[in-house]
């Protein structure tokens, strides 16, 4: 019998110098995920430097540093597996100017590392890396309290940190975490438990990461489904786009969302073959018992939990571009595959958003939209916001629904 292996996405968050680029590093040296030339060239880069073993840092450290000269922005992916589970993770850079990075490395993501220097404790960046866990409502997160080999592996240290980011967590509304105390350097805790902590008696850090529940949109979850392309055959039109929650079935009865209009399903297509029932995230093509008039950006939902349809759009966001948003500016604004305009109508306390800031927002939009609460469905809870001079993205969002317009 095949036992079917699935697939974490993580992400790792820590300010600069917290030795994140070790971390990693050492997570796939000692999970026997670096090629064996990946490995020959660090130890020829680590002896160049005068240094006796391979510093880890440097299967991370090339591509971090082009991303924070300028060269690009992007978060760098990084694939490896162990026996128990694949896993996708999300390299995100330290530096406050590089913060919304981290929105997007986590914006997928079921778990985040947040690492912590063992000798500087909670600090500002933590703080910010923190916010945009609990704004994502990223299921899982990882305290990881790195350097305990540079403070004797004092459990008062570790106890204290602890004690320090569980109060802000709270303040958030993080509702938990689970805080291992590692030293990437030496390898404690990270792959193998650590015989020099003998304190501790939770799991190494990989041992947490293969056993963590994954999760997923169950089967009886609100079903959505953005319609992304509508494709005709003579009088026989079929909706395509890609299933974000729940399941889908033959003969359900469905709302077009925003007409409020109904019918029923007649066919479901994956992959071009006839099914009786679709699965989130599958992509699909469906056939209605009417010749209803859906178009692309419209959204389909079946059973009576429907999504609010608005025009006034409050939700927490990070801010993303150079440029600041400031209350009155007109933007366009994505939700799934549908883009209306909108105008900026309250900034919380603030007078505009410059790049790397947290924020509430306000938003009034030209025509309805078909808005989920981001706590409940993180795929049609987020948006983004687009500069209609030039499309550039502003802002991600993270709705939070109020009173239907």
């Amino acid at each position: 019998m095949t036992t079917t292996i699935d697939t974490l996405r993580f992400a790792t968050a820590g300010s600069v110098d917290d030795g994140k680029s070790t971390l990693v590093g050492r997570l796939l040296h000692d999970s026997k995920s670096v090629l064996t030339d990946q490995l020959e060239a660090v130890e020829r880069a680590s002896a160049d430097r005068g240094q006796h073993t391979p510093d880890l840092a440097l299967l991370t450290d090339g591509l971090r540093a082009e991303r924070e000269q300028g060269i690009t922005i992007d978060v760098a992916y990084r694939y490896f597996a162990t026996p128990h589970r694949r896993f996708i993770l999300a390299d995100t850079p330290g530096h406050v100017q590089y913060t919304r990075n981290m929105v997007t490395g986590a914006s997928t993501a079921e778990l985040t590392v947040i690492l912590v220097d063992a000798r500087n404790g909670i600090v500002e960046q933590t703080r910010r890396h923190t916010a945009i866990a609990a704004l994502l409502r990223v299921p899982h997160v990882v305290l990881a309290v790195n350097k305990m080999d540079l403070v004797d592996y004092a459990q008062p240290e570790f106890d204290r940190i602890v004690a320090d980011f569980a109060g802000h967590a709270a303040e958030l509304g993080l509702p938990s975490f689970t805080p291992i105390p590692v030293s990437a350097l030496v390898g404690d805790n990270v792959v193998e438990r650590s015989a020099a902590m003998d304190w501790y008696t939770g799991p190494a850090l990989l041992e947490h990461l293969e056993t963590v529940p994954v999760t997923a949109d169950p089967a009886d979850a609100p079903a959505r489904f953005p319609v992304q392309y509508v494709i005709r055959h003579g009088d026989v039109r079929r909706y395509a786009g890609q299933l974000v929650s729940g399941a889908l079935r033959v003969g359900d009865r469905v709302t077009v969302h925003p007409s409020g209009a109904t019918s029923e399903i007649t066919a479901i297509d994956v992959l071009g073959e006839e099914v009786a029932a679709a699965h989130a995230p599958q992509s699909i093509g469906l056939c209605l018992a009417d010749q209803r008039d859906v178009s692309r950006g419209d959204l389909i939902s079946a059973g009576v939990d429907a999504p609010a349809l608005t025009r006034n759009v409050t939700a927490a966001v990070c801010h993303l571009a150079d440029r600041p948003l400031r209350t009155g500016d007109r933007v366009l604004l994505k939700h799934t595959t549908r883009t209306v305009r909108a105008v900026v109508e309250s900034l919380g306390d603030a007078t505009e958003l410059s790049a790397n800031d947290l924020g509430r927002i306000t938003l009034r939009t030209a025509e309805p939209l078909v808005l989920d609460d981001y706590a409940v469905s993180r795929r049609t809870g987020a948006f983004i916001l687009i500069d209609p001079a030039d499309g550039a993205t502003l802002t991600a969002g993270m709705a939070r629904v109020g009173s239907p317009a």
